[in-house]
C-alpha cells in the first residue's frame, strides 16, 4: 500500500490564502513607504529644511566674508537646490577686487566659496587717506580708519595718471621680497628726467631710479646692498648704471656693477 500522504485541495486553500495575504501586505507596505517618502520630500522642499544653512569663505585677505557672501547673492533664505554655483561665482568676480571665484555646494546644506584676490602692489597716499592699487592697476576705495597699509609701498606725490598705471604694471613684476623692502616711492620728475623716482627703503637707503623698466632696475638692489658697508647710508642710483653715493659726500661714488 502506498504510504504517501495525500494533500487535498481543501488542505492547501488556507496556505494559499495566507501566502496571498502576505504578498498583499508586502505590496501595501511598499506603496505606503513610497507615499510617505514622497510626503517627506514635499515637506523638505517646501520648508526651510532645504535652505542653505552654512556659507563658508576662504582665500580672502582684504575683503570680508560678509562682503563676499553679499556679492554672491546667496543667503540662508535660498533653497540649497536652487543655488546656481557658476552664476554666484560670476557675480563675485564682477568686483574689481576679486581675480577669481569658485562656488561649490556641499551636502547636505553647505555652500563653500573660494576666492583669489588681486594683490595690492602699492597704496596711493592722498592727504591722510590710503588708496590700495591692485595688480591690474585699478585704484580701490580708501582704507577705513581702522585699516593699515601693509605689505606694499606707499606712493607719494602721484596723481591718477598714465605714469601711475605704468608704475603699477612695473610693481607687479617685482619679487615680494624686494617689495617688502620698499617703504615709499615718490614721483620726483624734473626737466631732464620726466619719469624720475625717489625711493625710501626700510633698511635706511635711498634709491634714485625711474619708472621705465623699474622692475629690472630694482632687481639688483639686494646684491648691491649686500656689498655696502652697513654703517654707511646714502643714495643707490639704479638707472643706466648702478652706483652708491654716501650721504655727506660730494661726487664720491662707489661704483657697483649692475649685475651685482
Amino acid at each position: 500500500m502506498n504510504d504517501r500522504k495525500v494533500v487535498t485541495i481543501e488542505d492547501r486553500i488556507p496556505k494559499l490564502k495566507e501566502q496571498r495575504k502576505q504578498r498583499t501586505n508586502r505590496r501595501l507596505i511598499f506603496y505606503l513607504s513610497i507615499f510617505f517618502v514622497l510626503i517627506l520630500l514635499v515637506i523638505y522642499f517646501q520648508s526651510s529644511l532645504s535652505n542653505v544653512k552654512t556659507i563658508t569663505v576662504e582665500g580672502n585677505n582684504f575683503v570680508s566674508d560678509k562682503q563676499i557672501i553679499k556679492w554672491s547673492s546667496i543667503s540662508s533664505e535660498d533653497s540649497y537646490w536652487n543655488v546656481n554655483e557658476s552664476q554666484a561665482a560670476d557675480r563675485i568676480e564682477e568686483s574689481k577686487k576679486i581675480a577669481s571665484a569658485a562656488v561649490n555646494k556641499k551636502w547636505p546644506n553647505r555652500v563653500a566659496i573660494k576666492v583669489e584676490e588681486f594683490d595690492r602692489v602699492a597704496y596711493l597716499k592722498k592727504g591722510t587717506k590710503f588708496f590700495p592699487i591692485i595688480q591690474n592697476g585699478d585704484i580701490l576705495d580708501a582704507l577705513s580708519s581702522s585699516e593699515v597699509p601693509v605689505n606694499a609701498p606707499l606712493l607719494v606725490d602721484w596723481d591718477e595718471s598714465v605714469q601711475l598705471q605704468e608704475m603699477a604694471a612695473e610693481l607687479r613684476k617685482v619679487p615680494q621680497g624686494i617689495i617688502n623692502r620698499i617703504s615709499e616711492i615718490h614721483f620726483t620728475p624734473d626737466k631732464d628726467h620726466p619719469l624720475k623716482l625717489t625711493l625710501y627703503m626700510t633698511d635706511g637707503y635711498e634709491v634714485d631710479s625711474s619708472i621705465r623698466n623699474f622692475s629690472k632696475k630694482i632687481s639688483v638692489y639686494p646684491a648691491i646692498v649686500e656689498k655696502l658697508d652697513k654703517n654707511k647710508k646714502g643714495v643707490i642710483h639704479l638707472n643706466e648704471s648702478s652706483y652708491f653715493t654716501e650721504y655727506g659726500t660730494r661726487g664720491e661714488e662707489q661704483k657697483e656693477d649692475e649685475e651685482g
